[in-house]
């Protein structure tokens, strides 16, 4: 029962953060004059992605024994999984309660051009890293130039999203929640100074990541104490518990009509996700970032995340929108890859 508390305690924690952040972020790509596409794809991404991407540094970079080197394997593949599946499940349900609220119904009114570059990054990002799998243990240079290339890869990412012109006005964007703790500015006309902005900010990935760390601690709890198989946790209930509460950034940004941010919360940090975790792996433990007996069920989930993502994006590409609808698609592949994981799981030996 407390562990239930803890788990209701910092779910709330998590919602205040993600308010707090998705107001925060916005103003800073103000400020910064960046594009609406890398404010969602980069900053809120990358942002709310931090806390997760813990997980496999922590059991690959500080931990030696196989067990640990397998969870953090399969935290680095749960979660392209799961942003590919239950995030975009979730997102488009957001939408489909709002739909009667818009103009367009379901139609999501996204900028196509973003997310094409998200998914096509996605693709190519995982594909390499997927292709790292399948080389043999030894020699490691191969995967060692994979994590150069990925290196590479979201460089250019961020670089592309960093140019792009601005598309957010002030007058587009709610007050800054922190304003009136500014004693020159709160009540003056114009938009908040930076410091205030960044404080906000940071006010909200701490309040985040306390209630990320409480809510994985709970859910790990709870999991033990109801029998739940270590490798179900790492393939599936720890990218739950750390990626699906944080992406409530974008339900908060589709009730604001704000789709692009929305989508791009998801869609950048399955970029993110399939880059920057997976050069720790290639790095710190080629030998467990194989593709072979004993990992083939984990690395499964790699080509639901690629079906999932082709099955919502192809179809956008073509006819140049996006309807909430498509994005429920997502919650067959989550179904189908979760009864695959438990059946392995309780298949006698």
């Amino acid at each position: 029962m407390e562990q239930v508390l803890i788990l209701a305690i910092s779910f709330v924690i998590i919602l205040l953060g993600a308010e707090l952040f998705t107001n925060g972020i916005e103003w800073f790509g103000r400020k910064l004059e960046l594009a609406e596409g890398a404010v969602g794809s980069v900053l809120a991404a990358v942002g709310t992605a931090l806390p997760e991407t813990m997980i496999p540094i922590i059991a690959i970079g500080f931990a030696s024994s196989a067990s640990a080197h397998a969870i953090g394997v399969g935290a680095i593949l749960g979660a392209p999984f799961m942003l590919a599946t239950l995030a975009m499940f979730v997102t488009g349900v957001a939408v489909l309660i709002q739909a009667r609220h818009r103009p367009a119904g379901d139609v999501m009114p996204v900028d196509t051009r973003v997310l094409r570059m998200d998914m096509g990054t996605f693709a190519v990002a995982y594909g390499v890293a997927i292709g790292a799998a399948l080389l043999p243990a030894e020699p490691t240079w191969p995967k060692l130039l994979a994590a150069a290339a990925l290196l590479l890869i979201y460089a250019l990412y961020v670089k592309r999203h960093f140019e792009a012109d601005p598309d957010v006005d002030a007058e587009d964007l709610a007050p800054l929640r922190f304003r009136r703790l500014d004693p020159v500015h709160r009540r003056a006309p114009g938009p908040p100074r930076l410091r205030v902005v960044n404080l906000q900010v940071l006010a909200a990935l701490g309040l985040i990541i306390i209630g990320a760390i409480a809510f994985v601690g709970s859910v790990e709890q709870i999991a033990h104490a109801i029998g739940v198989d270590e490798v179900l946790l790492a393939l599936v209930i720890a990218p739950i518990a750390t990626e699906l509460p944080e992406k409530f950034n974008s339900i908060i940004w589709v009730r604001q009509g704000k789709d692009t941010l929305a989508m791009g919360n998801i869609t950048g940090a399955m970029v993110f996700q399939a880059s920057i975790p997976t050069v720790v792996a290639l790095v710190l433990a080629p030998a467990a970032w194989v593709a072979g007996p004993g990992t083939y069920l984990a690395f499964a989930s790699a080509g639901m995340a690629f079906l999932s993502s082709a099955v919502i994006f192809i179809p956008m590409a073509r006819s140049g929108r996006l309807r909430g609808r498509n994005l429920l698609i997502g919650g067959l592949f989550y179904v189908v890859y979760l009864t695959v994981v438990v059946v392995a799981i309780l298949r006698p030996a």
